[in-house]
């Protein structure tokens, strides 16, 4: 099985902490999208229950007064009979064989009544008022509702102003949407800066503004977790320093002790593990140096092909060394020469031969052709301490790649691991190889950790 080490110890750390959302299958929105819909749909509701009432009370506002109209023609219509004997009002009749039963029952029980009845064909009611008279005849007056149009006319305004509403509604709704959708985004970025590590990143400075509301409430409880975390991850670093240097005396002090016991079988036994007890020290040491993100480059020019085929040459001379493009770069190469030191025992203790090591420009690519990396480091990258070994008999102690992982990430590059299968070979089949990439970056960092800025070149006019 293949070792595995930690990459980048502060990021690599606190996203296994503080793990990203898994994006699932579906149909993804925009918050301002749904606060728009919402108060659309509440809007539109709103407009058509109010309608509706204003509709409505309208209508019967308006038949009452049809009603009483037509009564008061009626009691003139009335005395006029009763002063000439005859109706000479326009449509009043005597008795009228069309008269609504319901309205003529009222009338026979001697009461003046009023009446809506249907009109024809579905068109305007008839507006009826009836009395009772004192020679037992029934007086009527029927009359067509007029105010349809006034009807038609509100009802118009209504779906207007609905339509108003709704898309004043909806306009609200993108507006307040995207102000919130604007301070989401900008924790969201921030709380990723402090999962790759940036633990300095403060979630509350970088959505700014002056209200306060639940995105400040989460902002600030982001803040205090990266705070918690770093101080715990610095706790531990100092920790593990600590214990290293403090192992470094004694360790040493039994190597030389080890030195002085007689020749044989038992003393190079003890000299081995010594040896061995103090590399571990010397590897604690620097990921602890590591973890505190001080460690600095020092900056010199080389020719990356020539560079790697000495160095390889006199770590493993069975590795196969290919140089495709010659480039020159400038990096630390104490830092790039462990990186690629790591790399190759990784491969030659875990892998199997031929190592091939190919350098193409800044790419350096190491090679094996054993089973490949674990896939818990392929997922998540390498960790200190833990080997591809499930029972941990392995050998080593799963610092090779933390180390390599951490001296790439002082010099800004990018170290990537694959497993080799052949091409279109799905993802079960077995690995041919391990394949470990070392991407050096075009523009070196600088004393600081960090990166020059290129000059703008002003394009012709």
């Amino acid at each position: 099985m293949r070792g595995k080490g930690a990459g980048r110890p502060g990021g690599a750390r606190i996203r296994r902490l503080v793990p990203t959302l898994v994006e699932r299958t579906g149909i993804r929105t925009g918050l301002r999208w749904k606060l728009s819909t919402a108060i659309a749909l509440v809007g539109a509701l709103v407009a058509v229950a109010l309608s509706l009432v204003v509709h409505n009370a309208a209508r019967v506002s308006m038949l009452d007064n049809a009603r009483d109209l037509a009564d008061a023609r009626l009691r003139i219509a009335q005395r006029n009979y009763e002063l000439s004997s005859r109706p000479n009002f326009p449509n009043v009749k005597i008795d009228d064989p069309e008269l609504p039963a319901e309205l003529r029952k009222k009338v026979e029980q001697g009461r003046r009544a009023t009446y809506v009845g249907e009109g024809l064909g579905g068109g305007a009611p008839d507006i009826w008022a009836a009395v009772p008279l004192k020679d037992g005849h029934v007086m009527s007056l029927r009359a067509r509702f007029t105010s349809t149009d006034i009807l038609d006319d509100l009802d118009q305004a209504l779906v207007i102003g609905s339509i108003a509403v709704v898309l004043g509604g909806s306009a609200l709704g993108v507006l307040i949407g995207a102000q919130l959708s604007r301070r989401l985004r900008k924790a969201a970025a921030a709380a990723n800066r402090v999962a790759k590590g940036e633990t300095d990143v403060r979630v509350r400075e970088a959505i700014g503004g002056v209200v306060r509301d639940e995105t400040d409430d989460l902002a600030r409880a982001v803040d205090a977790m990266a705070d918690a975390l770093k101080q715990r991850l610095e706790a531990e670093r100092r920790v593990t320093a600590d214990i290293a240097h403090e192992l470094r005396t004694p360790v040493t002090g039994l190597l030389t002790a080890a030195e002085l016991l007689p020749p044989g079988r038992p003393t190079e036994l003890v000299l081995d593990r010594a040896k061995a007890m103090r590399t571990l020290v010397e590897d604690v040491l620097e990921v602890a140096r590591l973890d505190g993100a001080s460690e600095r480059a020092e900056l010199q020019d080389i020719l990356l092909g020539e560079f790697v085929t000495r160095r390889v040459a006199a770590k493993d001379p069975d590795a196969e060394v290919v140089v495709v493009h010659e480039s020159e770069v400038t990096t630390d190469p104490r830092r790039l020469e462990r990186v690629l030191f790591n790399l190759l025992a990784n491969a030659s203790r875990h892998g199997r031969g031929p190592v091939e090591v190919t350098v193409e420009g800044r790419v350096i690519r190491v090679r094996d052709h054993g089973p490949g990396f674990p896939e818990h480091l392929l997922v998540e990258g390498p960790s200190r301490f833990r080997t591809g070994s499930k029972d941990r008999a392995g050998r080593g102690h799963g610092l090779g790649l933390t180390i390599a992982a951490g001296q790439a990430r002082v010099l800004g590059a990018r170290l990537t691991f694959r497993n080799v299968r052949p091409p279109g070979a799905p993802e079960h089949t077995p690995a041919e190889g391990a394949s470990a990439v070392l991407w050096l970056p075009e523009h070196a960092p600088t004393n600081t950790g960090s990166y020059p800025m290129l000059p703008v070149r002003e394009g012709r006019r």
